[in-house]
C-alpha cells in the first residue's frame, strides 16, 4: 500500500500582502504576485491549479479560473521576518523562526577576523578607503552578500580549484558561530582563480562590500552552494526526524540545496519541467516516504519583473501536476503552496511579503476549508503526523481536517 506525502513549492507564488507587510516591508502592502500576473493575462488558465482551489484561496475568480467546490484550500502567513526562500522552506519543514538582526560586514568583521585567527586559520584584511573584508587561507572571502536585501545574509566565496569546498565549509561554520544574520552562503566554483573573485568586487551604499555572485564565474562550473542559517536547528524538522524513522525522503530542486536531508536522497535541479518530471519519477519509485520539490523559476521570474515568464512557468508546473495527479492513491497527500512572494508588478526585483495558497488533495476528500494557517510548519507537522513520527519544532497538523 502506498502511502506518500508530496509538497510542491511554487517559490514566490504569492496571493495577497500579509497584514504585517507595511510594518515589516514597506511597500510590500500593496503586493499580491497573482492578482499582478492575473492583470497583465487576465485569461491565463492553471486548469489544475484552478481543480485544485488556487482562486478558493486567492478569494476572487478570473476570466478563465473559477471556485471548485470540491478542492480543500487555505492559506498561510508566513511567521519567518522578511519574505525569504532560506527561512520559508525552514519553516515549511517544522522549524520556529527566530529573529535574525541586519547589518552591514563591517560591524562584525573584527568579530570574525579574530574568531578564524583564534581557530587556527590565516586571516587577511582587503581594504577598500574605510571599508574591509576578509581573505581566509588565501583562498575564502568571507564578505556581504549584494544579491539579498541588503544586511540580511554573508557570503564566503571561493574558487574551487584551489582549496576543497569541504574546508571552505568549515571556515563558513565559524563564521556563523559569531554573525547574527539570517544567513551565510558558503558557495564555490571551478575554472576561476582569485583574481576573478576581485574583479568581481563591488560596493553599495557606500557601507556594503562584497563579492557579486554572478560576475564571480562560480556559477559557471562545478559550482556548490550550502546555506547555513540562524536558528535552524536539522534535529527538529521533518526530513531529519522521518530518516532517524526509516522514511525516505526526497528532496528535489532548490530545497535539496538549503534543507538538511543527510539521510535521504537530494537532488539539485533548476529548469520546471526536470523538477516536474524528476518528482513524478520519485513518486513512481517509491511506495512510501516524503517528496518536497521547490520550483525556483517562478522566483526567478518575480526576480526579473517578467510577468509573462511568470506565467509560462506557472503552466509548466501545472502541466506537471497535471501528470502527476492520476498518480496518487486514496492514502497519498499532495500540497501545492509557496514559500513567500514575488510581485513582478511591484516595482522592485526583490520578494515580497504575502500570504501563500495551501492547496490539499487527497483523493475520495473534498470541500474542506483549511482556513487560514499561522505559520508555514503546518505543513511539516502534518507530513510527521502523516508517518506517525514525533512532531517537528514548529506547526500545527491539519490532518484533521481533510480525514
Amino acid at each position: 500500500m502506498s502511502k506518500r506525502f508530496v509538497v510542491i513549492v511554487l517559490d514566490g507564488f504569492g496571493i495577497g500582502a500579509m497584514n504585517d507587510a507595511a510594518r515589516e516591508r514597506p511597500g510590500d502592502e500593496k503586493a499580491n504576485t497573482l492578482r499582478s500576473i492575473l492583470s497583465d493575462y487576465p485569461d491565463m488558465k492553471l486548469a489544475n491549479l484552478e481543480q485544485l482551489g488556487l482562486m478558493n484561496a486567492f478569494g476572487a475568480e478570473s476570466n478563465n479560473m473559477k471556485y471548485c467546490e470540491s478542492a480543500n484550500f487555505g492559506k498561510s502567513e508566513l511567521m519567518h521576518f522578511g519574505a525569504d526562500t532560506f527561512m520559508g522552506h525552514q519553516e515549511i519543514m517544522g522549524t520556529l523562526p527566530k529573529r535574525p538582526t541586519m547589518h552591514p560586514f563591517q560591524e562584525k568583521v573584527d568579530e570574525v577576523y579574530h574568531h578564524l585567527k583564534e581557530n587556527g586559520h590565516k586571516v587577511e584584511f582587503v581594504v577598500r578607503g574605510n571599508l574591509r573584508y576578509i581573505v581566509c587561507d588565501d583562498y575564502v572571502t568571507v564578505a556581504d552578500n549584494l544579491e539579498a536585501d541588503l544586511g540580511m545574509c554573508y557570503n564566503v566565496t571561493a574558487p574551487l580549484d584551489y582549496i576543497s569546498f569541504e574546508k571552505e565549509y568549515e571556515i563558513a561554520k565559524l563564521v556563523r558561530e559569531v554573525v547574527t544574520v539570517g544567513r551565510v552562503i558558503v558557495f564555490g566554483g571551478t575554472g576561476n582563480t582569485m583574481e576573478d573573485l576581485y574583479r568581481a568586487e563591488e560596493i553599495k551604499e557606500g557601507k556594503f562590500i562584497g563579492i557579486a555572485s554572478a560576475k564571480s564565474k562560480s556559477y559557471e562550473h562545478g559550482y556548490q552552494c550550502l546555506h547555513l542559517g540562524y536558528g535552524v536547528d536539522e534535529n527538529v524538522q521533518a526530513p531529519t526526524i522521518l530518516g532517524k524513522a526509516g522514511i525516505p525522503v526526497t528532496l528535489i530542486g532548490k530545497v535539496a540545496d538549503i534543507v538538511a536531508n543527510k539521510m535521504g536522497v537530494s537532488i539539485s535541479c533548476v529548469p520546471t519541467d526536470e523538477c516536474m518530471q524528476l518528482t513524478i519519477k520519485a513518486v513512481k519509485e517509491n511506495e512510501q516516504g516524503f517528496i518536497c520539490t521547490n520550483v525556483q523559476e517562478t522566483d526567478l521570474a518575480g526576480h526579473s519583473q517578467s510577468s509573462m515568464q511568470y506565467r509560462k512557468i506557472l503552466e509548466k508546473a501545472d502541466r506537471g501536476l497535471g501528470e502527476l495527479l492520476p498518480l496518487l492513491t486514496e492514502e497519498d497527500i499532495l500540497v501545492v503552496m509557496a514559500d513567500h512572494g514575488n510581485d513582478p508588478d511591484i516595482g522592485h526585483s526583490k520578494h515580497t511579503r504575502e500570504c501563500v495558497p495551501l492547496l490539499v488533495y487527497k483523493k475520495g476528500i473534498q470541500g474542506r476549508h483549511l482556513g487560514i494557517r499561522k505559520t508555514l510548519s503546518d505543513v511539516g507537522a502534518s507530513v510527521c503526523e502523516y508517518f506517525g513520527v514525533k512532531a517537528p519544532q514548529n506547526g500545527t497538523s491539519f490532518l484533521n481536517k481533510i480525514q
